[in-house]
């Protein structure tokens, strides 16, 4: 599970690369970034624990 999400926050954070860069998308843009840095902070909390 854990792959699939940082896939999806590398994707969303290069999505959010090319539309500064190139100046598109807008507020989305800015939405997927807000995404992907909650789907860090998510991870990162409820991340592996050792037992």
């Amino acid at each position: 599970m854990a792959g699939v999400l940082w896939t999806v926050i590398v994707i969303l954070f290069v999505f959010w690369l090319i539309g500064l860069i190139l100046h598109i998308g807008g507020a989305l843009i800015h939405i997927a970034l807000v995404v992907a840095v909650v789907l860090v902070i998510l991870n990162l909390l409820t991340g592996r624990r050792t037992t």
